[in-house]
């Protein structure tokens, strides 16, 4: 099925329901797809022709979702870029790209005319201005959605390329994952397969649009009928919090910052979003900890741990009844797919024994854009089948029963006194003590034992010391995994998906 479906769908089985809300805007399943649809025989009107590249630059306002709608069904490949990239971030993605139109927002049309300046075909740039406002040459974004007439073109089939999707750049240059219509399909079916999803549920998504986690938010909300209520961040949480119970928020999709930031909320008390069903985890896995936190401060709300990236959405998921039997894990194969821990043959492992993990199935990427040796490392024929695999780049072990444990990316590995040490279990044990709410372990070169560990952790209201901490490492860690210093900072670096920003400490020396 094509990823418009999912909407048109939903505009023919109950029309007058609330698809998405964001802020003051609310948007039923049929306003949604007569103004894309509206939008979308706007820009083929304006040249936009089967498989061109449309950018869409913008917050999580209900723009945002009309214009990835539009894109797809004009026959285009829509192109989600982070809105707090600054200028030369922008223009990488532009030149990478070429997309044929930039969809914005006001605020972000000088970065993206700057951004765009450098493109031998320069793309058009559509704004949410008022239209008097708008700079030469750029169009306006409700002039088109509201005078866009006359059928959208035809569109070929599912085998075709929908998205094209920036990796954030964490190891290296962000790479364009595609993603066919297919696959998007097949991935949006599984996690609203294994999450239960209803037509009743209200989801709210503090995430961005333009990174998968968040993304997926909006995609399986459509498909499945269901309304979709939109913020920015999670700046403000006594504020989201708020619009979750105004609205009997159903479903709140998590990443571990923003489940630092609930267990530091003191005044927050159980039941506190008494309309509430499910919360889920993506993007970096939640400390044991944390996950003991967010049961407490939610009883009876199923909470769903579960490991995905870019380039397939979502590779595992944990059953909430699996908890009490195997914090830490990330659990089994999302429904429709295959996964395996492999040793450097490609070869299956044993049992506890440290990986990497490969994924099979109908949702992996069709490859990178443009760049046919990144995707010959990263999608190679398994030896016994011959079946495409993704390889992840992260480490995982299972145990007897084949549940899946996080233990690292291969890039953060490092070793200390002739000892691999995964940061993570070294960051678990740090927020496992009382008042740390989050911590990030790194090396730093030494010369006489070549690497040593450092940590850095934000604490919430205590009189921690760093002797306290270091204490609690000695007792509960091998001596090799014990950092040689912890530092207090007021907050850690985050990518704008939400992770702790590891390369950036080790650069700066903090």
């Amino acid at each position: 099925m094509r990823v418009e479906a999912f909407l048109r769908q939903g505009a023919l089985s109950a029309p007058d329901k609330i698809a998405v809300t964001a802020g003051d805007t609310r948007l039923s399943y049929a306003e949604l797809d007569a103004q894309s649809d509206r939008l979308a025989a706007a820009l083929a009107k304006e040249g936009v022709r089967q498989g061109d590249r449309i950018a869409v630059l913008m917050e999580n306002v209900a723009e945002a979702t009309i214009a990835i709608f539009a894109a797809l069904k004009a026959g285009a490949v829509f192109c989600p870029i982070n809105p707090q990239l600054k200028t030369g971030g922008a223009a990488h993605i532009f030149q990478d790209a070429r997309p044929a139109a930039i969809l914005t927002q006001a605020k972000f049309i000088g970065l993206c005319s700057e951004a765009s300046a450098g493109l031998a075909a320069k793309p058009f740039i559509v704004s949410t201005h008022a239209p008097a406002a708008l700079p030469e040459g750029a169009l306006s974004f409700g002039e088109l959605v509201e005078n866009g007439d006359g059928a959208p073109p035809e569109t070929g089939d599912d085998s075709e390329l929908a998205m094209i999707i920036y990796t954030s750049g964490s190891t290296g240059r962000p790479k364009g994952v595609m993603m066919s219509h297919s696959a998007m399909d097949a991935a949006s079916r599984s996690i609203a397969l294994y999450l239960d999803h209803r037509a009743s549920d209200v989801v709210l998504c503090p995430l961005p649009l333009a990174f998968t986690y968040g993304l997926y938010q909006l995609l399986v909300c459509v498909r499945t009928g269901a309304h979709l209520v939109l913020e920015r961040n999670f700046a403000f949480p006594h504020t989201v919090l708020e619009k979750a119970r105004a609205e009997d928020v159903t479903g709140m999709p998590l990443v571990p910052t923003i489940a630092a930031m609930l267990l530091a909320m003191k005044e927050l008390e159980p039941g506190a979003l008494p309309a509430l069903r499910y919360l889920t985890n993506a993007a970096a896995p939640l400390p044991p900890a944390h996950v003991e936190g967010l049961r407490k401060l939610f009883p009876g709300v199923l909470l769903y741990c579960m490991y995905g990236l870019t380039e397939c959405a979502r590779a595992a998921y944990l059953e909430p009844d699996q908890l009490d039997r195997r914090n830490g894990s990330v659990g089994t194969a999302i429904p429709g797919t295959e996964i395996a821990v492999v040793d450097e043959q490609d070869r299956p492992v044993a049992p506890e024994t440290v990986g990497e993990l490969v994924v099979r199935g109908p949702h992996l990427m069709l490859g990178y854009w443009e760049n046919p040796e990144a995707t010959q490392r990263a999608l190679r024929p398994d030896p016994a089948t011959g079946r495409l695999q993704l390889h992840t780049g992260d480490l995982f072990r299972t145990d007897a029963e084949g549940f899946l444990y996080f233990v690292g990316r291969k890039d953060d590995m490092l070793k200390v006194r002739g000892e691999k040490v995964a940061p993570r279990e070294v960051e678990a044990a740090l927020c496992a003590i009382p008042g740390v709410v989050e911590a990030v372990v790194f090396g730093r070169p030494d010369p006489v034992q070549g690497t040593i560990l450092h940590a850095a952790v934000v604490a919430s209201g205590s009189s921690l010391t760093e002797r306290d901490l270091l204490r609690h490492c000695a007792r509960s860690l091998p001596d090799f995994m014990v950092p040689k210093a912890i530092e207090f900072h007021s907050e850690l670096p985050k990518t704008a998906s939400g992770k702790i920003a590891r390369r950036l400490l080790v650069e700066s020396g903090d």
